[in-house]
């Protein structure tokens, strides 16, 4: 399936659309949740096929705030998961070594609920 990108600008009010692999093919939308169907409005009348009949990216021009946000975003997703992770291995020694669910999760800084919650989770994996 043909793959086509939608670059969009902010331009004013409106979203200034391009597509890049395709010579003259320009468009605008309101709204940047409007960009896709309008990119394939414009892309199906120039190539003359069906709007589902190709794969669109849609690509935002980003404010460098925005970007830096996404990229904050992003690295405190993957922090969470090492945290999780690092968690449940604590979780499965101090209840190997014989700690107490309550004494687990005071160490731990969460619940005793959530420490059993981990501890069988774990098992079931």
């Amino acid at each position: 399936m043909t793959r086509f990108t939608a670059v969009c600008t902010r331009s004013g009010n409106w979203w200034a659309i391009s597509i890049p692999e395709i010579k003259g093919v320009h468009s605008q939308a309101r709204r940047l949740d409007q960009v896709e169907a309008m990119a394939r409005e414009a892309i199906a009348l120039m190539l003359n096929v069906a709007p589902d009949s190709f794969e669109l990216e849609v690509s935002p021009q980003l404010p460098p705030k925005v970007s830096h946000a996404l990229v904050a975003r992003r690295a405190a997703r993957e922090a969470d998961l090492v945290a999780e992770r690092a968690t449940a291995e604590a979780v499965s020694e101090l209840l190997a070594d014989g700690y107490t669910v309550r004494d687990a999760g005071r160490m731990l800084g969460i619940s005793p609920q959530r420490v059993s919650q981990i501890a069988q989770a774990t098992a079931a994996a």
